[in-house]
């Protein structure tokens, strides 16, 4: 089975490193893959860093998946949710760089995130479903309430607007963007500030804070993605 998620750790944090070659989109593999690393980065406890491959950190689901429709289309949805849900929960902050392009399914995984660090240039992130044909997921409409700013809310769901990492700032999607050579070290400098904090008090205060949007996804969920 080649690695297309793979685990490390380091003194301060983990990383979860997502490569497949190409877009790093979302099959049924890569979900699994990144499932079992987040095990693995649950079990460390320490703050967990996902990284991109250059130029792409993910170009969302697998589009040979989706085009089948019926079931395998609402599993890997439900798959995609259900990871949106974990990181969402994450017992320690969870920290994205964000190293190149970041769509559909890939623009909400940065939704669900504690801090994201983008790559600045000519990239584009965003939600682009309704560009190509997709009916937004109740699940993305709250992840995108909850976590855009309020006035690129709507642009970036509805109109699948796309932003470069600057205006990914300005958006919600990141919290900041920084050079190429640089995104690693500062997705570890934010790693390592934030291994200074008490897991356990993050935890609780994250749930806290979260409550509402997580219980909107349970019931976006089972309204829309039963298992």
């Amino acid at each position: 089975m080649t690695q297309i998620a793979s685990f490390s750790e380091e003194e301060k944090y983990s990383l979860i490193q997502l490569d497949d070659g190409k877009a790093n989109a979302l099959g049924f593999e890569m979900l699994a893959q990144i499932d079992a690393a987040l095990d693995q980065a649950e079990s460390a406890g320490k703050v967990l860093v996902i990284a991109g491959r250059p130029g792409k950190f993910s170009a969302g689901f697998d589009l040979a998946v989706m085009g089948q429709g019926g079931d395998e289309l609402l599993k890997i949805l439900r798959s995609g949710a259900t990871l949106a849900q974990r990181l969402l929960r994450f017992p320690t902050p969870v920290v994205l760089a964000v190293s190149g392009h970041a769509l559909a399914m890939g623009g909400l995984l940065l939704l669900a995130a504690d801090y994201r660090v983008g790559t600045a240039g000519n990239f584009k992130i965003g939600l682009n479903e309704v560009a190509i044909g997709m009916t937004m997921p109740w699940f993305g409409v709250e992840l995108g309430r909850a976590r855009l700013a309020p006035a690129h809310f709507e642009l970036a769901v509805n109109c699948a607007y796309l932003y470069d990492a600057e205006g990914a700032v300005n958006a919600g999607f990141l919290d900041e963007a920084v050079a190429a050579d640089e995104l690693m070290s500062k997705a570890i400098a934010v790693a390592e500030q934030l291994s200074g904090i008490d897991m356990a008090a993050h935890k609780e205060t994250k749930d806290r804070v979260r409550a509402s949007l997580n219980s909107a996804l349970e019931q976006a969920i089972a309204s829309e993605l039963p298992a």
